[in-house]
């Protein structure tokens, strides 16, 4: 049966420390599918057919890219599996230009958070949580998840992030004491729950709900969005950090190496190619790129 097949490929997958929770329901639906169809093997037609279903050409082109993926490992065994081709084209969608914050907008968003209408704890907890992710580069999920265990004398630990790492964060003095300050006004208020940042239902803050916030106190700095630009987000607070941390990058190629690499540890990012995106999605370093690289052939110093 292919979902006896199905369930070899996601133990296996599974061993190696990847989660699969979607790919593994949606694998699960393509072999139930496959089956009720009189297919025990991965056929190539049926494949097309199921994935298919989904709505847009870039569903479809995931949900097949996780049947070829399937169909590579069960065919090492079992040549009676087909090999369907990639009829909807790349699965892989070209990450979007990030929208970067200059200095002074990012103290107007902090600012205007600590004066919103919300009540005392509110405006706190906002003000706080955006000052520290554009001055730390965490993810949002990963800063509405810590608890007071996680902040240290050296920093703050991130504990099983986006790709299962825990990693330290240092902390610079002037944020710890920011941070500090908040949760002296935090603690009494919900005693019972060791989450830092709270809602005004003294449980942890949900993702949407950072989102929501984020997006009034935007529009009532003025940061509207420009047609065919990107428009700020919480996570645009990540990107600019890693966009300043690169502009202060050396030089030289030991040093930018170096540099990268520390950057790439830092983010949590699971490949190094996650880090060298910023280069090349971000104009303004391109630009720079390019004026060094001209001012190198023309026989100055890159």
């Amino acid at each position: 049966m292919l979902a006896q097949a199905v369930e070899s490929y996601l133990a296996v997958r599974r061993a190696c420390g990847f989660e699969l929770k979607s790919q593994g329901n949606f694998l699960q639906s393509f072999a139930t599918y496959s089956d009720a169809r009189g297919k025990h093997h991965v056929c190539s037609e049926i494949a097309i057919e199921w994935a298919g279903l989904a709505q847009s050409v870039h569903q479809r082109a995931r949900r097949l890219g996780q049947v070829i993926r399937l169909a590579r490992y069960v065919r090492a065994e079992d040549q009676s599996h087909e090999l369907p081709p990639a009829v909807f084209g790349s699965e892989n969608r070209q990450r979007p230009i990030p929208y970067i914050f200059s200095q002074d907008n990012i103290l107007r968003l902090v600012q205007a958070a600590s004066q919103s209408s919300y009540s005392s704890l509110r405006r706190k907890t906002y003000s706080t949580l955006f000052a520290m992710l554009a001055c730390t580069g965490l993810r949002v999920s990963e800063a509405i998840r810590l608890r007071f265990e996680d902040i240290t004398p050296d920093g703050i630990v991130i504990r099983h992030s986006k790709f299962r790492k825990t990693r330290l964060v240092p902390l610079h003095e002037t944020a710890r004491v920011g941070l500090e300050r908040y949760l002296e006004h935090r603690r009494p208020y919900a005693p019972f729950d060791d989450h830092v940042f709270v809602s005004l239902r003294r449980k942890p803050l949900l993702l949407e709900s950072v989102r929501t916030v984020f997006q009034t106190v935007v529009d009532n700095i003025g940061l509207q969005r420009v047609p065919g630009q990107p428009r700020p987000t919480p996570h645009s607070l990540r990107h600019t950090f890693a966009m300043r941390v690169l502009e202060a990058c050396p030089v030289d190629r030991d040093h930018i190496t170096e540099h990268i690499l520390a950057l790439s540890t830092y983010l949590g990012h699971s490949k190094v190619s996650a880090t060298y995106w910023y280069l090349e999605a971000t104009p303004h370093l391109m630009r720079s790129i390019a004026e060094r690289c001209e001012n190198f052939v023309t026989g100055g110093q890159p």
